[in-house]
C-alpha cells in the first residue's frame, strides 16, 4: 500500500477590495508569475515572475516587514 502525501498548493487567489469593501478584482499568485483579473472579467492579465520582480524593483517602495 502506498503512503499518503500532501500536495502543496500550486496557486493562491486573493480578492482585492476598495475602502468600502466592494470587490475591485482578484490577484492570483503562482510560482511562475502573477495574474490580475478585474471585477466581473473572465480573462486574466499576467506577467512572469521576472517581469514582476523587475517592476517591483523599479517602481515599488521599500517596506518594513
Amino acid at each position: 500500500m502506498a503512503k499518503n502525501t500532501f500536495r502543496p498548493k500550486q496557486l493562491e487567489d486573493f480578492e482585492i477590495l476598495d475602502g468600502n469593501g466592494n470587490k475591485v478584482g482578484e490577484i492570483r499568485v503562482k510560482p511562475s508569475g502573477i495574474l490580475w483579473s478585474p471585477k466581473g472579467a473572465h480573462k486574466w492579465h499576467g506577467v512572469d515572475i521576472n517581469t514582476f520582480a523587475q517592476f517591483m524593483q523599479d517602481s515599488g517602495k521599500i517596506q518594513k516587514k
